[in-house]
């Protein structure tokens, strides 16, 4: 079936950087619940527009399904022995330092972002989730159920249990209001109008055809930049004919090759799962860490400040943080441009100072590419997606673009 674009006459300019950003959140949600199987067939649909699949995928109200995924990432880092999980927040430990779980979600669910990984997913309802990670020896699930969170590693036997009374008053409070919030879209046309508004001049959003994804028939929504130096080929979207369902995310990089990011279902069922299957009790002789209880109306763990607790040194000359960010371009090709605290890069050629960990030193070297300009000098780190420039007076230049336009970026800055 031959590509063909929405015709909605009602686009207009897009509010910077909204697909992007939208997009990067659509591949993290996709990555941790979502992986890939590859088309099988192009079934006879009826013709649909961008804006009509868009709407279809707005009103698709699925609460019950379950499944068998899969999920390939390569974003092209090195393999530097495992050493990446090492820098994952809680890793070996809390973020106090003090020791913890194998079982801890927050560093356990970074494996997802490497590698190839089998997931067995089930969901009913808002409350109810389920998603174990297969090894070929061991298991990993996460259990939601109500107020409360299990997860459990077969492999070191660990479990962590958290309580989240908060979340569930959350939920109750904002459904019993049944309140939309102003300016957010309120009807799936509505929210269909605001995506196809929001490409603007720097995407284009078509049908592409058909194809099965797990025995289903699906339209293909593919999204792309129509700017040149985004290292973003494009990202197509495999939509369950029938229920609107998004059933696999594809995203290619611009310079070719693999996939950066391949994850779709290759099992799917609609119906209501079993109610046993959301339960859990720690086998025994299991290492249980208790994760902190969240009461309803507790704010403690909500963002704070970071800079008031930082050494002054470390805050920047003029406040530090993200007060200094500065956004070059639009769409795709946005660059990101900040500085380091302190105002000091890495030395030429990216050789950093002797308190860097010599993991780290080994991993920056790997990715580093020297680079000069009117800027001075700095050192490019890249991955397949995603790129950013470092200059020796530093200065940050980052996005999904070539390391030809950070350069551009740096040298039109002077």
């Amino acid at each position: 079936m031959a590509p063909y674009e929405s015709e909605s006459a009602g686009r207009r300019k897009a509010t910077r950087y909204v697909v992007p950003v939208a997009v990067v959140g659509v591949a993290a949600a996709t990555i941790g619940l979502v992986p890939a199987l590859a088309d099988s067939g192009n079934p006879d649909l009826p013709k649909i527009s961008a804006q009509q699949l868009i709407e279809k995928i707005a009103k698709s109200d699925v609460q019950q399904m379950s499944g068998t995924v899969k999920i390939s990432t390569d974003l092209g880092l090195p393999s530097l022995g495992g050493m990446a999980g090492g820098f994952a927040p809680g890793a070996g430990g809390s973020s106090d330092g003090k020791a913890g779980s194998s079982a801890d979600p927050q560093s356990k669910l970074m494996e997802l972002a490497s590698g190839t990984h089998t997931l067995r997913i089930a969901a009913d309802g808002p409350d109810r989730h389920k998603l174990s990670v297969l090894d070929d020896a061991a298991e990993y699930s996460v259990i939601h159920n109500g107020d409360e969170v299990w997860a459990y590693d077969s492999a070191s036997n660990e479990a962590y249990h958290a309580k989240d009374a908060a979340a569930a008053g959350d939920r109750a409070e904002k459904h019993g209001k049944g309140e939309t919030p102003k300016g957010v879209p309120a009807t799936p046309k509505e929210l269909a109008d605001e995506v196809l508004k929001a490409s603007g001049k720097t995407t284009s959003i078509s049908v592409e055809g058909t194809s099965q994804v797990a025995g289903r028939d699906a339209y293909k929504l593919l999204v792309k930049p129509k700017q040149a130096g985004s290292t973003v080929g494009g990202i197509t979207i495999s939509v369950d004919a029938k229920t609107g369902v998004p059933l696999k995310f594809t995203l290619t990089p611009a310079g070719g090759g693999k996939a950066v990011v391949d994850a779709g279902f290759t099992k799917v069922d609609f119906a209501k799962p079993a109610a046993s299957t959301f339960d859990f009790t720690p086998p025994k002789g299991t290492k249980v860490t208790e994760g902190d209880d969240r009461k309803a109306g507790d704010k403690s763990h909500a963002p704070k400040d970071m800079r008031k607790d930082m050494p002054k040194e470390l805050r920047g000359a003029q406040g530090g943080g993200m007060k200094d960010l500065k956004v070059i371009g639009e769409g795709w090709t946005s660059i990101a441009e900040l500085k380091l605290p302190g105002g000091q890069g890495l030395p030429t050629g990216g050789s950093a100072s002797g308190d860097v960990p010599p993991e780290a030193q080994k991993f920056m070297d790997a990715l580093g590419d020297h680079v000069t300009g009117k800027f001075g000098s700095g050192t490019v780190f890249s991955t397949r997606l995603v790129n950013a420039l470092i200059t020796d007076d530093g200065k940050v230049y980052a996005g999904a673009v070539t390391k030809d336009a950070l350069v551009k970026a740096a040298n039109a800055a002077q």
